[in-house]
């Protein structure tokens, strides 16, 4: 940790994606230029790719927008109000682990984390979810709730919707959802969702909702993909990433808020209004099973609907797939 905190006074400076010399750079942080050299050459960890100019000097290909306390809160308009605190972490192995220690120990309420990059993050079905560092956005909130996981019915799908229309504010088109918890847009995948629920199962019990989403990934790192992927600087490059935490954070505050009152009901038409697979024929895969059909869209607590020779037969989450009947499915992208 206390090494990518060294290299962020570099990163600040190249953030702006020009090119400075050597020389510059080296009198910005009151430091050789040998000194600069060994810092270019350490950005390569982080999976960052700094060109050398010749003649000129160094740039950050594209540019990078480090997340910013002050701009995310900015963005929430008061809607702060709902968290209780506003982690931001440079590193970690996971955001979601991190919230449920904290949860575990009694804190993590109403507590959001952002993080630029995790190097062990976690997907649906124990993938990985790869967060290149200032690529993607790395985001878990933690609650808790009273009642009993009975209360969580659908809340994967919810936070699907919330996010949907969220990216919509932003002017983000064509975005879809997949069951039970992917953000596609153009048919690609753009954001994964992972719930992970502690606590006492029939009364107060507490969940982490992670959500990882692409925003700009290196060449490098997006080839280790093994699924279609988009990123959102393919689809909207002039959203800024501060500006789509906090667009996330408050779709997320206030469907917390609100869901021990509304559950699911209040958010089936939104979430089935965006189905990428409404009327399709899809595969289902629950282990060595596997069910043909056409996707009906989902059920009032948010199981999958699915049309097997004229009957409907209704599917919760855990360990099922869903795929287009027509195309074979990759292993899987990355998630919170």
């Amino acid at each position: 940790m206390n090494n990518v905190e060294s290299l962020i006074p570099v990163l600040r400076l190249l953030s702006d994606g020009a090119v400075h010399s050597g020389a510059v750079l080296g009198d910005m942080l009151g430091v050789s230029r040998a000194a600069v050299w060994k810092q270019l050459q350490r950005l390569d960890e982080l999976g960052l790719v700094v060109e050398s100019v010749k003649g000129r000097g160094y740039c950050l290909r594209g540019g990078l927008e480090l997340l910013n306390r002050e701009e995310i809160l900015q963005g929430l308009g008061g809607c702060d109000a709902a968290l209780t605190e506003l982690q931001l972490a440079l590193q970690v192995p996971s955001t979601n682990a991190l919230l449920l220690e904290q949860l575990a120990a009694g804190r993590g309420h109403a507590v959001a984390l952002l993080a630029e990059q995790q190097i062990a993050g976690r997907g649906r079905r124990g993938r990985e979810w790869l967060t290149p560092f200032g690529g993607g956005i790395a985001l878990s909130i933690g609650w808790r709730f009273d009642g009993g996981v009975q209360l969580l019915e659908g809340l994967s799908l919810a936070v699907g919707a919330a996010l949907a229309q969220a990216l919509e504010s932003l002017g983000v088109e064509g975005v879809q959802l997949k069951w039970p918890n992917d953000v596609l847009c153009r048919g690609k995948k753009l954001a994964g969702i992972l719930l992970e629920v502690s606590g006492d199962l029939t009364d107060r019990c507490a969940v982490v909702i992670g959500v990882g989403l692409n925003m700009r990934l290196p060449e490098t790192q997006a080839q280790q993909i093994d699924q279609p992927w988009i990123d959102l600087h393919q689809i909207a490059p002039q959203v800024g990433r501060n500006r789509v935490c906090a667009a996330l954070l408050r779709a997320l505050t206030d469907l917390l808020q609100a869901y021990p009152r509304t559950g699911f009901a209040a958010w089936r038409e939104t979430w089935q209004q965006r189905d990428a697979f409404a009327g399709q024929p899809v595969q289902l895969h629950a282990g060595p099973k596997h069910w043909e059909g056409i996707a009906r869209g989902v059920s009032a607590d948010g199981a999958l609907r699915l049309e097997v020779d004229g009957e409907v037969q209704v599917f919760s989450g855990g360990e099922v797939s869903l795929r287009p009947r027509t195309t074979e499915s990759g292993a899987g992208h990355a998630g919170s």
